[in-house]
């Protein structure tokens, strides 16, 4: 990208010498116009969720701190994604880490004001329960489940697997919900709540300090035993404001380039990435954090894969519940394809 926007500067220059364009004759490049050199922000506000998405960027936000990014970001860490809803809808932010199907949503709402720049977290949802009794689905027939995420990714993953096996979410189980994944959790370490759905980290913290409570379900692997024309479950995305992604591409790009590095540098560094996820507030303790990363499905994907993996995704939910994605498909303006 870096190289066809350096040719792109030089071949604007020579057009501008000779006099190439209509109307213009010759005239010197304004540096201010080429696309070498755009306009460029003085800090970038990035919201980020605590769990899995925050783990990723846990050694960008270190080197922010120490300023050793090429962007200065503003980072705002929230406990869930309905604290920087609002704000993205009114367009106050840059970038922002969401889960997938509040991307289609956004996308709706603002009328394509958004854009989805990379996938950076797949399937991190499983079924705790303290008692044993639930070995598939269908067991949780007439069962009370406590549960996060309502009106986004895990609430509508949750009742595509119920239906999917047979059971009417309305009407065959109980599903409380609770703002918090540390509300939840807390409750089941306590054991007030018997069985529950949480992402990881949470999952890691709540067996860890109740040695009761095992994982009975892994929803990856329920959800890829079903039919959904091979569309894997992905969670978690990084959003981008329409109007930065068109006039700021090279600070994207290189945000981008840095947030793979700190993904990258999480899966393969468990052990810091947890001492930072306990000193930004992504995780409360950094040896949870550090257990439970190598299940969190970090990952970095963008360009026609994070596009083919979206979509794919979206499909599935839209045929499950089309308020999921915001009540129809978003189109290909959803997607930035310019890094």
């Amino acid at each position: 990208m870096k190289k066809i926007v350096r040719i792109a500067a030089v071949l604007l220059s020579l057009a501008l010498a000779f006099g190439i364009f209509a109307g213009c004759g010759p005239r010197t490049a304004d540096p201010e116009t080429t696309p070498a050199q755009e306009p460029k922000k003085d800090t970038l506000k990035v919201f980020t969720l605590k769990g899995p998405t925050g783990l990723g960027m846990c050694q960008l936000m270190e080197r922010n701190e120490k300023g050793e990014t090429s962007n200065k970001y503003d980072f705002t860490v929230a406990a869930s994604p309905d604290e920087i809803t609002g704000e993205i809808i009114a367009g106050r932010f840059d970038i922002a880490a969401v889960p997938v199907n509040l991307a289609a949503v956004l996308y709706n709402k603002t009328n394509g004001g958004i854009k989805l720049a990379a996938v950076n977290t797949l399937g991190v949802l499983y079924v705790l329960e303290n008692g044993g009794t639930v070995h598939s689905v269908e067991d949780l027939r007439g069962k009370t489940i406590g549960a996060t995420g309502r009106g986004s990714t895990p609430e509508f993953v949750l009742n595509y697997i119920l239906k999917a096996n047979g059971l009417d979410p309305e009407k065959d189980v109980t599903v409380e919900y609770y703002a918090e994944h540390a509300e939840l959790a807390t409750r089941m370490i306590s054991g007030d709540v018997k069985i529950g759905m949480l992402p990881e980290p949470n999952v890691t913290t709540v067996m860890t300090k109740n040695a009761s409570v095992g994982i009975a379900l892994n929803l990856t692997a329920e959800w890829n035993k079903l039919d959904n024309g091979g569309a894997g479950l992905t969670q978690g995305c990084v959003v981008v404001s329409r109007e930065f992604a068109e006039n700021y591409s090279a600070q994207l790009n290189s945000f981008l380039d840095e947030y793979k590095q700190s993904a990258e540098f999480a899966v393969s560094n468990p052990a810091e990435t947890g001492n930072l996820a306990e000193k930004f507030g992504i995780v409360p303790a950094a040896a949870i954090a550090a257990k439970a990363i190598p299940n969190c499905n970090i990952c970095m994907f963008t360009g026609a894969e994070a596009k083919e993996m979206v979509t794919g995704f979206l499909k599935v939910l839209f045929a499950a519940d089309p308020k999921s994605v915001g009540g129809k498909l978003p189109d290909d303006g959803l997607f930035y394809d310019k890094y």
